[in-house]
């Protein structure tokens, strides 16, 4: 079964759990893995959240930074640098500035709401700044790959908000993950930290009734890393939030479905994708985050129907 809840997102409320909503991803950046650059003019990323709208999303995620394998972001005080393996290049790029992000994401979360101003906005962004100018303008939920950890006024802005939180796992950074050690049992670490995270943030007064929790599937876990996340997945439920997964295309889906010692591109991993949605929404996913917004919708709707029936 799956767990109700009321998640509070600021002047109105969502109900979780009814049936599986559907977050459609807008990346406004040149680098992302899936569709890097096809959307980093305003205009068309615009449309291209208008037509994910339009096709049945729930929530639009606005992101202006990729978090893709190998890419440079800012580090965390509060990171575990025992998880990185000794051997590791500590040289890193600069990651995209909070400007250039701001620069990116601000007139499409702007130029959406001006047409559809009931659109629920998601911003994908683990910095605290470009997380307080996207709610001032409209965005109603914050999304941090990091689980609040890498920018220190990232908690305080997050409780002073009148906004929803999604907290996800992350292991290192994703320019450490290739060098990262194997995690053990990847289900309770995953579980042991998110509801560390979670406690910390509700500590630090962001509103239990605004958090969703990610297990972050692909970020920090390598290829075959992320099936038990998938198998077991309902044991996350018993952290007591609702849960969203985002899968969609991830190099793990291609390895899944790999032909002749070769991973599928990721052109051709929806099938592996729709699979994996049903499979994580009879288990309890209360939202599914991804770039195909149609196929997905259809396959949330009849998983709902299953899990009604039992």
């Amino acid at each position: 079964m799956r767990a109700l809840f009321e998640w509070s997102i600021g002047v109105r409320t969502v109900a979780l759990g009814r049936r599986t909503l559907i977050m459609g991803v807008v990346n406004v950046t040149p680098d992302s893995f899936f569709d890097g650059g096809l959307y980093l003019r305003p205009e068309k990323a615009i449309e291209h959240g208008l037509k994910l709208l339009e096709e049945g999303a729930d929530i639009l995620d606005v992101g202006g930074e990729s978090t893709r394998p190998g890419a440079n972001v800012i580090g965390s005080s509060q990171a575990n640098q025992n998880e990185v393996a000794p051997n590791q290049d500590a040289h890193r790029k600069e990651p995209v500035s909070a400007e250039e992000e701001l620069r990116r994401v601000m007139p499409v979360i702007e130029g959406v709401k001006k047409i559809r101003p009931e659109a629920i906005i998601s911003i994908d962004t683990y910095r605290a700044s470009v997380a307080r100018s996207a709610i001032a303008a409209g965005a109603e939920i914050i999304n941090d790959v990091s689980g609040l950890r890498w920018d220190a006024d990232m908690t305080k802005t997050a409780a002073g908000l009148n906004c929803g939180v999604i907290l996800m796992h992350m292991r290192g950074r994703p320019d450490e993950w290739r060098t990262l050690l194997p995690p053990g049992d990847v289900v309770l670490l995953v579980k042991r930290e998110l509801k560390q995270w979670a406690e910390a943030a509700v500590l630090a007064g962001v509103r239990r009734e605004k958090i969703v929790l990610d297990p972050g599937l692909g970020f920090g876990k390598n290829f075959e890393q992320n099936y038990p996340l998938l198998g077991r997945f309902q044991e996350l439920q018993a952290l007591g939030f609702p849960l969203l997964v985002g899968a969609s295309n991830k190099s793990f889906v291609g390895r899944m479905l790999a032909k002749n010692g070769n991973d599928t591109p990721v052109a051709e991993r929806q099938n592996g994708n729709l699979a994996i949605q049903t499979a994580l929404i009879l288990r309890g996913a209360h939202i599914v985050r991804t770039h195909d917004v149609k196929a997905a919708v259809e396959v949330a709707r009849v998983a709902d129907i299953i899990l009604e029936s039992r």
